[in-house]
């Protein structure tokens, strides 16, 4: 099916990218009444138990052909969600939600070496290494002493290196996800969540011990994030992907670090270090370059 871009599929990866960049000033809040391992369960089962049940509704299929990749679906679940989702919870402990966010713009350009060398077609030309070295400049800024105005935690650096491996995690799940056989959409929604939760759930009674009644305040905002930015935005991901195609979809790269910034700046009253503006420029100007045959023959079509 040939994408076809409309007025619904613009407004659809705006919502993306902004309901994914206000995920971090979710977390932010959803943290000061919540330990992270258990912000993260909550977080994956309640949008696990809503996506199987959408799931179940659509047909409940999962794969398309005789193929059976239970292993790479395996990977998928615990680099989609369950790793990188309790990476985030414990970073954002020792860091702002403008630096978390700005850190997932980092993953489209931790794809490009690994599609250069697992993904056929993908290989690293001129100008994608150019624009790979800049964003790598800008993560080097992010990452260094001065890429953000200290929290005064000792354990900041670490949370920093958090949340840039989860950004990790979400470019090795994506390779992988390339690599599977024709499966249904959204069964391979459902399917990576069902595994995170297999995964997280223990870990947080093993980590924290059971789970503490948060307050009125901390339930309403973990099941907003449970419901918006991890159920319905994965099911209205697929949409776009099915519609628009994979390339339309990654104009939510320039969006989230912008939404987390600027929502972290005005709600929490976050300050904006001139480093993380260097950052983040940086860092967009590598995904846009790395990008650019894609995009012109995207909006040339």
């Amino acid at each position: 099916m040939t994408p076809e871009i409309t007025p619904k599929s613009w407004a659809m990866v705006g919502a993306l990218g902004l309901v994914w960049g206000a995920t971090f000033l979710f977390m932010e809040i959803a943290l000061r009444g919540m330990t992270p391992f258990w912000l993260a369960a909550f977080r994956i089962g309640f949008a696990a138990a809503l996506t199987v049940v959408i799931w179940r509704f659509a047909g409940g299929k999962l794969f398309l052909s005789d193929d059976r990749p239970w292993g790479a679906l395996i990977v998928i679940g615990l680099l989609s969600t369950a790793v990188p989702f309790m990476l985030l919870s414990w970073g954002l402990q020792y860091v702002t939600s403008g630096f978390a966010g700005v850190s997932m713009a980092a993953v489209a350009l931790i794809v490009l070496p690994l599609a250069h060398v697992f993904l056929p077609g993908e290989r690293m030309t001129p100008r994608r290494l150019a624009g790979f070295v800049i964003g790598f400049i800008g993560v080097a800024v992010l990452i260094g002493p001065e890429a953000f105005a200290s929290t005064g935690e000792a354990m900041e650096p670490y949370g920093r290196l958090a949340c840039l491996s989860a950004a990790g995690c979400y470019a090795v799940s994506t390779v992988v996800m390339r690599r599977l056989p024709p499966v249904d959409p959204i069964g391979l929604a459902a399917v990576p969540l069902i595994v995170g939760s297999c995964l997280v759930i223990p870990m947080a009674w093993l980590r924290e011990g059971a789970p503490v009644m948060p307050g009125t305040t901390t339930l309403i905002v973990v099941a907003i994030l449970g419901l918006v930015p991890t159920a319905g935005a994965n099911l209205l991901r697929v949409l776009v992907v099915r519609s628009a195609g994979p390339v339309f979809m990654s104009l939510t790269n320039y969006q989230v670090p912008l939404w987390s910034v600027v929502l972290g700046i005005v709600i929490l009253g976050e300050p904006l270090h001139p480093s993380l503006l260097l950052a983040l420029v940086l860092i967009l100007t590598g995904v846009f370059l790395s990008q650019w045959g894609a995009l012109r023959r995207l909006f040339g079509r």
